[in-house]
């Protein structure tokens, strides 16, 4: 996991990805008290920065020695990333998904072909169903983050942000990345730490699934007891990656943590302002730019807005009229 395999990954997946803007708008630097540029990763193919890791993944396998399908386990948009991915390529998925996991995101992978097998989140080992069926039909094993060809395909987004705020003429700012099990994060830190030194990654995760930020305050790996439910349900990951977690303790700043009534706000604000829609998970980075102002540090700061894979009762929840005038 460096910089040059990102470059690696960015020369399969390149024609395949879409450039996603960085926004602005200036009553978001007013309501953050500085200034704020949004990465829509929601406008990614699929709905999420998620196909860019998919696809470098099954791309890498089909350079090597093509499996016979590839298997996933996720609760939504790694979910959809890999299945577009194994569809372009011609090979059958598998994605184990949690049952408490949206309706928008099971259908939409299916509608990639994928056939999906459910999970109880709360009782059931989801590596382990992922494992055993991945052995009893020989496949491909894509993991969420703890996979170096899916961290160096996320990667591409830090990039995209550096070249992006070079162009914007920002060469320092906070990049607050959402992070479940941190794939993301480490893969735009390692883009980062050599194109764009001045710009320090920041992961944000929901209040209870803090693991993140708890373990780089510790120095190492520490597990969290699943708390109460979140809305956030791409990010709720009970330990950080074993592989992602060395990158960000080397690379990253303190990790924030956001509640969902500040998700839900922020979800409102990114409709406003933007035209953007966003999932709750996928708002973590731009809650912490709206609420937590006083933990960051500098006159600039970057959102990467992850997903927009939203259930319509859940966005309409976000826009009700108390969370748009908020």
């Amino acid at each position: 996991m460096t910089p040059d395999a990102i470059d690696a990954a960015l020369a399969r997946i390149g024609p395949s990805l879409r450039r996603t803007p960085m926004l602005d708008a200036p009553a978001l630097d007013r309501r953050a008290g500085r200034r704020v540029l949004v990465k829509a990763e929601c406008l990614q193919h699929t709905g999420s920065f998620k196909y860019r890791g998919g696809k470098s993944a099954v791309t890498a396998l089909m350079a090597a020695r093509p499996p016979s399908g590839v298997l996933a386990f996720s609760s939504g948009n790694h979910a959809q990333g890999v299945a577009r991915a194994a569809q372009e390529a011609g090979l059958p998925a598998v994605i184990v998904m949690p049952r408490d996991a949206p309706d928008a995101k099971i259908a939409a992978t299916r509608a990639y072909g994928a056939e999906t097998v459910l999970y109880d989140r709360m009782r059931d080992d989801r590596e382990a169903i992922g494992q055993r069926i991945a052995a009893e039909r020989g496949l491909a094993l894509v993991r969420p983050f703890d996979d170096p060809e899916v961290v160096a395909g996320q990667g591409t987004v830090g990039l995209e942000i550096a070249r992006q705020a070079r162009d914007a003429g920002m060469d320092r700012a906070e990049v607050l990345v959402p992070c479940g099990g941190g794939g993301l994060s480490a893969g735009i830190a390692l883009a980062l730490s050599r194109d764009a030194p001045g710009l320090r990654v920041r992961p944000v995760e929901p209040e209870g699934y803090d693991d993140f930020a708890r373990s780089l305050q510790a120095g190492e790996r520490l597990p969290i007891a699943p708390s109460a439910p979140s809305i956030c349900d791409a990010l709720l990951s009970p330990r950080p990656g074993e592989l992602t977690f060395p990158v960000l303790k080397r690379l990253a700043g303190p990790g924030l943590a956001v509640s969902d009534a500040e998700c839900l706000v922020a979800m409102a604000w990114a409709f406003r302002t933007l035209k953007i829609c966003l999932e709750p998970g996928g708002a973590v980075a731009l809650a912490a730019a709206l609420f937590h102002g006083d933990e960051l540090e500098g006159e600039n700061v970057i959102v990467v807005a992850t997903g927009g894979n939203v259930d319509p009762e859940m966005f309409c929840r976000a826009l009700s009229p108390v969370r748009h005038e908020a």
